[in-house]
């Protein structure tokens, strides 16, 4: 049995799931503005005007085809670089808004960037998917809806988006999985999240494989919430769809 050298002091535990907290909150406002900015950007690409569908074409081929890594490195040091010293140094103060109830704190610059960063990068990914499940509705169901009398807006919101979601949902569930591990670059910038709470455990205590081996198990447990999750809404939705027909 491992003696209690072994084992991590609490308060190294705290840092770890301080750190798994920062993944947490970073991961659910990344996957939720990408969804959001996802399907403008996908609307945008299938439109038939040249002066929207090529300005996304170049932005989708910029970000999905350049380093995750190298993308958030220009966000943290070159954004601020081209910004006003008043303004960068603004962002760099802790800054906390009273509330009746709460307070709410600011962001840090490394979160701001770690933010746009990873939502401009998975945006891209989404709206290619999102592409894709449109693509896969059949133009018999366009045509029929048009013939309706529906507006292309409800053509869109009733019979378009729910099969291209439909088609796509395996695919989304996969790209927040991967939002999830892509949240371990941004302790590149900075940003004191999990990854970066086990470096520092490591660089503590030298225990490689306990600081790294709990943070191993937070991601997995992570990504098994989401895919399990995603699986209990795919079977709950084919069990309402089963029962409505």
């Amino acid at each position: 049995m491992p003696s209690s050298d072994f084992w991590l002091a609490p308060h190294y535990v705290g840092w770890l799931l301080q750190g798994f907290w920062v993944t947490i909150q970073l991961s659910l406002v990344v996957s939720f503005a990408a969804t959001v900015l996802g399907f403008l950007v996908c609307i945008a690409r299938l439109s038939p005007f040249a002066c929207l569908a090529w300005p996304v074409r170049a932005y989708l081929s910029l970000f999905r085809n350049t380093p995750l890594l190298v993308q958030l490195f220009f966000w943290y040091f070159g954004a601020s670089a081209l910004m006003p010293p008043e303004l960068v140094q603004w962002l760099n103060t802790q800054h906390i808004l009273q509330l009746v109830l709460f307070d709410v704190q600011w962001p840090s610059f490394e979160m701001l960037a770690a933010f746009v960063g990873l939502t401009i990068y998975t945006t891209a990914f989404v709206a290619e998917e999102l592409r894709s499940g449109v693509r896969a509705v059949r133009k018999g169901q366009w045509a029929a809806a048009a013939s309706l009398g529906m507006s292309s807006m409800q053509v869109w919101r009733y019979v378009v988006m729910p099969q291209a979601l439909r088609n796509t949902f395996p695919s989304l569930i996969g790209q927040y999985m991967n939002v999830i591990k892509n949240t371990s670059l941004t302790m590149a910038i900075g940003l004191a999240e999990l990854s970066y709470a086990s470096r520092q455990v490591e660089t503590e205590t030298f225990k490689t494989f306990q600081s790294f081996g709990i943070a191993t198990l937070l991601y997995v447990l992570l990504v098994m919430l989401v895919e399990v999750g995603g699986q209990c809404l795919q079977r709950h939705r084919l069990q309402v769809r089963g029962g409505l027909s």
